[in-house]
């Protein structure tokens, strides 16, 4: 890879990073601890959540949200098709059964208008994602939730800094919203998620399931404060997140607020450069929302002189790195031949699905990179 290459998703990474992961390896503590213990914290404080877990990534978060809610074998989970694979594994997981409703072609986001119609005696819960970052229609939703005596999940993976009517991810009113610091989210713990919820009880359990089922964790068994037995109270899994990952994650917190606008700088960069080309760009931010900016997403339209993947190899050609958000999920083989889904069924998401590329978003993109991409992107598209 040339140097000059734009590589999609390159996090900030800094010396305060590198200091803080110093520190956790002098202290010699490196697995959960008292930095996992105060990310939790500045996380908690950040959304205003009341409980907050910190996990090895959002699929554990939100898999561990379907266990902790008593959701299993027999029961169905509505979601959408546009979103990563992790969103419907975690429901499998259970034993339980996705069932996938069409995303809005303008949000890209679960549309709720389909919700009802999906419902049935095993329905027990929804789980939409706030796709790039774009708020979900909360009162829709919970709307429908709340007919029909369904649970919440939201699948925040996107969206740390979105806000929906003043409330942030984790005061939108889902049981549990559970966010990615992916090496690609806005900000990264290199893997990580967490877990946020407003029920102790969704929390307690969720806490013992993370760690093995151990009544006790590590920090409580070694460090210097009494110590304690511990006890397996359910055969749980190996979800924490370690003092490592939570040192970058507390330096990059302090960041992100500074980051988001660099991020509407580069959206609207991108929207002007654009606006004359055969692209459909992302759609406006809805009223009273805010957008954490995390995939700006175009549509390659069938106008242009190249198809979706012929306009990402131009863009390749051209040094600028790029992603497929995403193959919808009844395009792969596991969902397709498991539970008989074809691309009729979701109009929608395969509109979508075979035209969709993101670009680079990065505040770590500098403006002469901002200037090559959107030449790249007219380059490939015929612009002048």
């Amino acid at each position: 890879m040339s140097n000059d290459f734009i590589v999609f998703g390159s996090p900030v990474i800094g010396p305060e990073e590198i200091e803080a992961v110093t520190e956790v390896l002098r202290s010699c503590w490196l697995g959960t601890g008292p930095r996992t213990k105060e990310f939790e914290k500045a996380i908690a404080e950040y959304t205003g959540a009341e409980h907050a877990i910190a996990v090895s990534s959002c699929t554990a978060a939100l898999h561990l949200s379907l266990l902790a809610l008593g959701i299993g074998p027999g029961d169905e989970v509505i979601t959408t098709p546009m979103t990563f694979a992790a969103t419907a594994n975690s429901i499998v997981h259970t034993g339980a059964t996705p069932v996938f409703v069409d995303c809005d072609r303008s949000s890209l986001n679960l549309d709720p208008a389909g919700i009802e119609a999906a419902i049935t005696e095993r329905t027990k819960a929804i789980l939409p994602v706030h796709f790039a970052g774009r708020a979900i229609a909360v009162d829709e939703i919970l709307a429908v939730a709340r007919k029909h005596d369904l649970l919440v999940i939201e699948d925040a993976a996107h969206a740390l800094e979105t806000r929906y009517k003043g409330r942030p991810v984790g005061r939108m009113g889902g049981t549990t919203s559970c966010l990615s610091f992916y090496v690609t989210k806005n900000i990264t713990t290199a893997e990580g998620g967490m877990l946020l919820t407003n029920d102790e009880e969704t929390a307690r359990k969720a806490r013992v399931l993370s760690l093995h089922g151990l009544s006790a964790d590590a920090w409580s068994r070694y460090s210097d404060a009494a110590p304690k037995h511990y006890e397996v109270v359910v055969p749980g899994y190996k979800y924490n997140l370690t003092d490592i990952a939570s040192s970058i994650g507390l330096v990059q917190l302090r960041h992100v607020e500074e980051w988001l606008p660099r991020r509407d700088e580069i959206w609207a960069r991108y929207d002007e450069g654009f606006a004359d080309l055969p692209v459909t760009t992302p759609a406006p931010v809805e009223p009273e929302t805010r957008h954490a900016r995390h995939l700006y997403t175009l549509l390659v339209d069938d106008e242009a002189p190249v198809d979706r993947d012929g306009f990402r190899d131009g863009l390749h050609r051209e040094g600028v790195g790029t992603g497929i958000h995403y193959a919808p999920l009844h395009r792969h083989p596991y969902y397709r031949e498991r539970f008989g889904l074809a691309d009729e069924h979701f109009p929608n998401a395969s509109h979508i699905g075979s035209r969709t590329v993101s670009l680079p978003l990065s505040p770590k993109v500098t403006d002469a990179e901002v200037d090559r991409i959107i030449a790249a992107v007219r380059k490939v598209t015929g612009g002048k």
